[in-house]
């Protein structure tokens, strides 16, 4: 079986930057997809049956219930019905509070499928051979786990991530060790839609491990922020990137700035991966940029110079660009802000 997991972008001009008006119409196209929401199946189980209701479940979502029980709560697949009650028993105790909150966030789920199902619309318009899951799974996990999975024809979205960045128990010693503060600031609904079409994209276009100098690394990612941009082309960019809005609007203001600190320093061809991760992927900030700074800054300037590159060639496809080469891109970009 196919698992994918992840775990888990201003003046107002700035901020609302979005590409809606660009978009092309995709309403006529049809995703047929449907919401389970098996936490609420979950913990409406009766306890004193717990072994039968388990094996309801695993019946009731083929492909998520097995799943659920060995992947993400970490079962045995060698335990006795009762013992792997026992144990589910003990989550649904130990989460009940997270269960109850997930209810009042996610009374209505609705609006949160609208937009899965928009990004969804727009992937099939742009790779129309892309088979898009038919199923949209919540659940509610350990806070320690998965924030969005995908398997098969399933979308599955952890609830117990997306609570609120304010969630109290985000500044557990539990989600601390796996979650710092700059992460968990993404735990919100309105990061629902960008964590799961981010998470299908990666499926659509596997990132490479290779050796690569940071300027084309930093061109990957920005070719990956462009297409999810007009995958979800109604999302403020500092969703996309995971940044707070403050530290976007800063980021446009010393663009020039921020760009030097690569060429001043020959920064872009270099290969050495520990000077690399310093400015790609996770990170609270960049130190040379100073204590309010976001981290992951190359992909922010590869962002921009893919938007430079796709501003000078305006037939190209989202394929053609996803299949152009990074140093082709930075060259014919000539990006210098």
């Amino acid at each position: 079986m196919r698992i994918l997991a992840a775990l888990l972008c201003l003046s107002l001009v700035v901020t609302s930057c979005k590409n809606g008006g660009n978009s092309p119409d995709v309403s006529n196209i049809k995703i047929p997809i449907t919401t389970q929401r098996f936490e609420k199946d979950l913990f409406g189980l009766d306890t004193t049956k717990l072994p039968g209701g388990i094996e309801h479940l695993k019946a009731t979502y083929p492909g998520f219930g097995e799943n659920y029980l060995y992947t993400v709560l970490g079962a045995d697949p060698k335990w006795t019905a009762d013992t792997v009650a026992a144990y589910v028993n003990g989550f649904m105790q130990s989460y009940r509070s997270v269960y109850d909150s997930s209810e009042v966030v996610f009374k209505n789920f609705t609006p949160y499928e609208k937009e899965i199902t928009k990004g969804l619309q727009y992937m099939k318009h742009y790779f129309p051979r892309y088979n898009t899951p038919r199923r949209i799974i919540t659940f509610i996990g350990p806070l320690n786990g998965i924030g969005v999975a995908a398997a098969d024809d399933m979308l599955c979205v952890g609830l117990h991530l997306h609570l609120g960045k304010d969630f109290s128990l985000y500044k557990s010693a539990l989600v601390r060790e796996t979650y710092p503060d700059y992460v968990s600031q993404r735990f919100s609904p309105e990061y629902i839609s960008v964590d799961c079409i981010s998470l299908l994209l990666q499926d659509l276009y596997p990132e490479k491990q290779e050796d690569r100098p940071l300027v084309e690394q930093m061109v990957e990612k920005g070719k990956r922020l462009y297409l999810l941009s007009r995958l979800l082309p109604e999302k403020e960019e500092y969703l996309l990137i995971g940044y707070r809005a403050d530290q976007l609007k800063a980021c446009y203001e010393r663009e020039a700035y921020i760009w030097s600190l690569f060429t001043q320093n020959n920064l872009l061809q270099v290969s050495d991966n520990n000077v690399i991760k310093n400015y790609i992927g996770e990170s609270p900030k960049t130190q040379e940029l100073g204590e309010a700074s976001p981290g992951n800054i190359g992909s922010f300037c590869g962002w921009q110079i893919v938007k430079k590159f796709m501003k000078k060639n305006t037939g190209f496809t989202m394929q053609q660009l996803m299949s152009t080469d990074a140093e082709t891109i930075y060259q014919q970009a000539k990006y210098k802000p």
